[in-house]
């Protein structure tokens, strides 16, 4: 670890105390996890004390099907940016209920979180609780569950499309059989050994 980034792991672990749960570095980067009950607080504390005044995106993610996880299934991952002093952080912060996930907003902290907060309630379903306007951005507001949530098919659950003889947009049941597409590729039989040249 960098002094620079060592000096930083160290300090956060003093000031947030208990509500800093993990911290790691790698490859010049420094993540912690914070307890979720205590995002908001430490939020303000990373903005006012440590000078990251930037929110350079916050996002989803669904961890259900990683390997060997045993943890809690959705996380909202910020990345912050401390113009004054050159670092970045990412802070990652788990829901506790992996049936409704529910998160405090930092909207207050930072106010570009708006968008990015609705971004992950809409494809991850993410809840933030104190949100100002807390709706879908992406998908329709009809729209029935959370696209980028790992057991949502492919292919959805519903189809739209314009119906000239009623002049609107009508949802219907898919119309397609749903598939997974992998594709092949062909190669020779003793591609990439270095004992066969040929």
């Amino acid at each position: 670890m960098s002094s620079t980034l060592d000096t930083l792991s160290q300090n956060l672990t003093g000031a947030l105390g208990d509500a800093l749960l993990a911290s790691e570095s790698r490859l010049g980067e420094l993540t912690v996890t914070v307890a979720p009950g205590r995002w908001l607080q430490v939020a303000r504390t990373l903005r006012d004390d440590f000078g990251f005044e930037q929110l350079i995106d916050l996002c989803g993610v669904d961890y259900s099907t990683y390997p060997d996880w045993s943890g809690r299934r959705f996380c909202a991952v910020s990345h912050l940016l401390s113009v004054s002093r050159n670092q970045r952080l990412r802070v990652k912060v788990f829901a506790d209920d992996d049936a409704v996930p529910l998160l405090d907003s930092v909207v207050s902290v930072w106010s570009v979180a708006n968008w990015y907060e609705r971004e992950a309630f809409d494809l991850f379903g993410i809840v933030f609780a104190g949100h100002p306007d807390l709706r879908r951005i992406l998908t329709d507001y009809g729209f029935i569950g959370h696209p980028f949530r790992k057991d949502f098919p492919i292919s959805g659950h519903v189809e739209m499309r314009y119906d000239p003889e009623q002049k609107r947009v009508v949802y219907q049941p898919l119309s397609i059989q749903p598939r997974e597409v992998i594709p092949r590729t062909l190669r020779p039989e003793h591609y990439g050994d270095t004992e066969h040249h040929g």
